[in-house]
């Protein structure tokens, strides 16, 4: 894994915008077991694995410049799978992080129904204002270029509210190892 932009071989054609190919982590052992996540790593189910792979065989002949993931296991487990098939590597950033979901972290989802928050989880505007940053950033340093990125479902749902600027509740959620792809402009 490499920390920092990597080299691009191929040139730049101006007349291609900045194309994001979003990507949901595959399924993990939380998932199964309706665990709230958050911000801990997360560990690939072998259907997690297997779904990773079959994105990348998907994937393979799509000219892809960068590979960016969360800096969480789950998700760069996930983009290396499909990063390999491009013989490429992953760099890594902490905007694409799952939600912090402060003490609902590590409980059962189904026993969350009704609980009031506590004052620890990531709010809303943080959470958009990090999506923000992300799409701002891939602007900036990916110019003109295709870029997968790997993150998680709240987080990959903000960066998608913030693209289209709808609600959050607007935006459908994404299944494992699903991708959607956004036109990012300047």
């Amino acid at each position: 894994m490499i920390i920092g932009k990597p080299i691009i071989l191929r040139p730049i054609n101006p007349s291609i915008m900045t194309r994001l190919l979003l990507v949901r982590h595959g399924e993990t052992e939380d998932n199964v077991h309706q665990i709230m996540q958050g911000q801990t790593q997360g560990v690939l189910t072998e259907n997690g694995v297997a779904q990773a792979l079959t994105l990348a065989d998907t994937m393979a002949a799509e000219p892809i410049d960068v590979f960016l993931s969360s800096d969480l296991k789950r998700a760069i487990d996930t983009c290396e799978l499909i990063a390999q098939r491009h013989h490429q590597s992953v760099v890594t950033t902490p905007l694409l992080r799952e939600r912090d979901w402060g003490d609902f972290t590590g409980r059962y989802i189904p026993d969350l129904k009704d609980q009031v928050w506590p004052p620890n989880v990531e709010t809303m505007s943080a959470l958009k204002q990090r999506a923000r940053k992300f799409l701002d950033m891939i602007r900036h340093d990916y110019p003109e270029q295709t870029v997968l990125a790997v993150g998680h479902g709240i987080i990959n749902k903000a960066i998608q509210s913030v693209f289209y600027d709808k609600p959050m509740h607007e935006v459908l959620r994404m299944s494992n190892a699903e991708v959607r792809t956004l036109i990012l402009n300047d």
